[in-house]
Parts: structure tokens; sequence; C-alpha cells
């Protein structure tokens, strides 16, 4: 578990205003829900019949054919859960169409790439949801939880102003709410990736013997948790603070 410290007043007036618009979409997909007894977990797997631990919902997962961006929910077998208190999680990915150029694929040996041009995708973050359908925590992991091929940090944060998920299918408010919550919650997820790294690093350092991508041992790489509401709260009075100052 980290304990991440953002430093409001290093971030850019645009970037806190973006985050603030973003946020308020997140809230208006919790809204427009709401009204109905939904919410976005719950508008995501209906109509799939029984939920199955481990299953990709939607079936064949959200993927976005302009932008490149990827995303799913599962859940993990209840006796997995208990730790955290999940009802499951949110993986988002980018494919390598919607990749800036500069991206690579961090070399290692023994690794089989990918031979498909756009197979080589990279995991971006994790949103872990409680049973009411919000968000309580921001995570990473290691590559063969999902089985993503590696990217160094850096490349990652570049990947994220591409996540976009712009169609209605299967649920306009759940598409909406995972592009929100990217840039929501930006400054937290860029050190979460950075963190990442960090510990899959020092696993190797104390694991030199083992093929630390591969490391059943070392699955969550960095954790944050977060709320919505204190999210919005600390942007507005970051915001409010410069206008003061104006």
């Amino acid at each position: 578990m980290t304990d991440i410290e953002i430093d409001w007043a290093s971030l850019p007036t645009g970037q806190l205003e973006r985050m603030l618009a973003a946020g308020r979409d997140v809230m208006e997909c919790h809204r427009v829900l709401t009204a109905t007894g939904d919410n976005i977990v719950g508008e995501l797997i209906k109509g799939a019949g029984a939920f199955y631990e481990w299953s990709h919902y939607p079936e064949g997962d959200v993927y976005d054919r302009q932008s490149h961006a990827q995303f799913y929910y599962h859940a993990h077998p209840k006796e997995e859960r208990r730790e955290w208190d999940e009802h499951g999680h949110f993986h988002t990915f980018m494919r390598p169409r919607g990749m800036p150029d500069h991206c690579e694929p961090k070399q290692i040996e023994g690794f089989e790439y990918p031979e498909g041009p756009n197979d080589a995708l990279s995991h971006l973050i994790a949103f872990s949801m409680d049973e009411f359908g919000f968000c309580q925590r921001l995570f990473t992991t290691n590559r063969w939880v999902t089985g993503e091929v590696w990217y160094d940090a850096d490349d990652v944060i570049n990947m994220l102003d591409g996540f976009l998920i712009d169609h209605a299918q299967p649920s306009w408010p759940v598409n909406r709410w995972v592009s929100g919550m990217m840039v929501l919650f930006r400054p937290q997820i860029e050190e979460l990736i950075r963190k990442r790294d960090i510990a899959v690093a020092n696993w190797q350092e104390a694991h030199p013997d083992r093929d630390v991508y591969e490391d059943r041992e070392l699955e969550v790489t960095s954790t944050e948790n977060v709320t919505v509401v204190d999210q919005i709260r600390a942007i507005g009075d970051e915001l409010g603070r410069r206008r003061k100052a104006a």
C-alpha cells in the first residue's frame, strides 16, 4: 500500500480544470445510473446471466477501434477478495496502434513477444470496485497477471493521454466513467505506474534467481485507496485558492 501525497499547487491550472470536468462526468454517470437503482458494475454485467469469477465482462472486452483503448471487468474468487473487500475490478489497456510513436516494449530475455502488429498491449491501471459500484482503490499489477507486454513507466504514462472509449457499447455511462476516471486520477495513476517499476526492480534484486515478471508471489505492484468525492474536493479547493490569489 502506498500513501501518495499530491502536490496540488504544482499542477497546471489547465490540468486541474480537465480533472474537475472529468470528475463531474464521473459523478454524472453515477447519478444517471442511481436514478434507476443501478450502478457502474451492475450496468456492465446486466444481461450477462450468472456472474462467473475470472470471466471477462463484457465478453470480448470493450475496445475502441479509433483510440485502441481497451478494458474489461472481472472478479477473483471470494477468498482472494476478502483482504480488499472488493466486488471486482476493471483492467485498462492500450494497444500499439494507440500508443505514441516512441513507445517500445522492454526487451526481456526469453520473453516471446506477440506477432500481431496490434497485440503487444500494455496494462495501464486497475480500478477496484466495492459492492455498491464505487471505485475504492487504484492499483497496478505484474506482467503475468494480465498477460500484457511490459513497457517502462515513462512509456505507459505517455499512453494515458490516448485512453478514451468513445462509443456507446455495451454501456455509454460505463465507457464514459472509465474514460473520466483515467483523467480525474491522473496524478495518482502516474505515481502508481512509477512505483510499479520500483517494486519490480526491488523484487528482482531480492530474488535474482527468478523471472520477476512471471513470479506468482508478486501480483499487485502498487496500490492507493481513493474516493471520487475527496479527489473532486481537493481539485476544487486548489482551483478556488488560485482564483482568490488572482
